[in-house]
């Protein structure tokens, strides 16, 4: 559904922090992108993006290279991203705000998706008309999850979704994540909290120096202890 090949991005030229990174991520999985601070997670879901100048390589959606499309494009094309911070409009409403998601869409399919996103996320239906400022992070996190599901993207990409919750929290929006793959979406996502992402992963990567360093089943990379070692820094020396 999402291929890399030989990525190399970065926010200055000549200064790259994602160096060669090459990934496949497969219909309908859930893919975490895990590793240490400063290894480029963040900046390689940007830069698929467009977020993030590409310099080298190549990305493909569903075979289709789309390779350094602007994001506006890239919504169109099926790929939706819900990043960290400043991802919802915090002066406009919740309902404001999803058809803002949608505005490209048939008005008929615009508002099929905005009922669509009420029945998955109950809480942003009962406090529609609330500005997404007042929201609390985790309904905040929602209304940012159900922007990006508005246009029905083949594949999301999620940074940090679990950033600021409650412990509590991260379950719920964690299995709001295996829900709306249930869907029929492909979720790629970013998290520090290694251990709520792996349990409802298919597959992690850990990435190190803007590469992957160790690919494999969710399951297998949680028990590993050598990639717990690389994600959670050099503790043998702590």
């Amino acid at each position: 559904m999402l291929a890399l090949q030989g990525l190399v991005a970065g926010y200055e030229p000549g200064l790259p922090i994602v160096r060669g990174a090459s990934l496949q991520v497969a219909d309908r999985e859930i893919l975490t992108l895990l590793g240490p601070n400063g290894a480029g997670k963040s900046t390689l879901v940007k830069a698929i993006a467009g977020l993030v100048p590409i310099t080298a390589g190549q990305v493909h959606l569903s075979g289709r290279d789309i390779t350094g499309l602007g994001a506006h494009r890239l919504a169109r094309a099926g790929l939706g991203f819900v990043p960290q911070t400043e991802n919802v409009f915090t002066t406009l409403s919740i309902a404001e705000n999803l058809a803002l998601a949608g505005f490209f869409l048939p008005s008929h399919h615009q508002r099929r998706r905005v009922a669509a996103m009420y029945a998955l996320f109950p809480d942003l239906a009962e406090r529609r008309h609330t500005d997404a400022g007042r929201l609390s992070g985790g309904q905040r996190q929602m209304l940012a999850i159900a922007r990006a599901l508005i246009p029905e993207p083949r594949v999301v990409m999620l940074d940090e979704p679990s950033a600021g919750l409650s412990p509590k929290l991260v379950q719920v929006v964690f299995q709001k994540l295996v829900e709306i793959r249930a869907q029929g979406v492909t979720l790629v996502i970013v998290e520090q909290n290694a251990k709520a992402a792996l349990a409802i992963a298919d597959r992690g990567i850990v990435l190190v120096e803007g590469a992957p360093r160790f690919v494999g089943p969710a399951q297998d990379l949680a028990s590993n202890p050598e990639v717990a070692r690389l994600y959670l820094g050099r503790r043998e020396t702590a």
